[in-house]
């Protein structure tokens, strides 16, 4: 259902979506509010290490990246779970598929850190 709210009015409800998503994501998921736990504990790291601001920037994107993943997984998982509950298949795959981009921006983060900080 597209809205037919149109310039700044667009935005505020754009917004406020945006915000209820994550408000039913961090109810909902224990994975994204352990990550929003490590976010809030690393940016202030991120903030107080001796780095150039590109690797800064580095640091504090590669967490955001954890995040927006996280936020798609869970959008797939409700989305395949929506259609139903029975086991199927093609279920299965997008589900694992989605938990391994997961896996995968949690060791780019991980390696992210470690080279800048090492």
């Amino acid at each position: 259902m597209k809205s037919p709210a149109k310039g700044f009015s667009r935005l505020w409800h754009a917004s406020r979506y945006s915000w209820q998503g994550l408000i039913a994501g961090l109810r909902s998921e224990a994975a994204l509010r352990q990550e929003v736990i490590s976010l809030a504990i690393l940016i202030p790291i991120a903030l107080w290490v001796d780095v150039t601001r590109a690797e800064r920037a580095l640091l504090i994107a590669s967490l955001f990246a954890v995040l927006v993943v996280e936020l798609l997984n869970t959008a797939i998982e409700v989305v395949v779970d929506r259609i139903g509950e029975e086991y199927h298949e093609l279920s299965g795959k997008a589900k694992d598929l989605a938990s391994a981009a997961v896996l995968f921006s949690l060791i780019a983060a991980c390696t992210i850190w470690v080279l800048i900080l090492w």
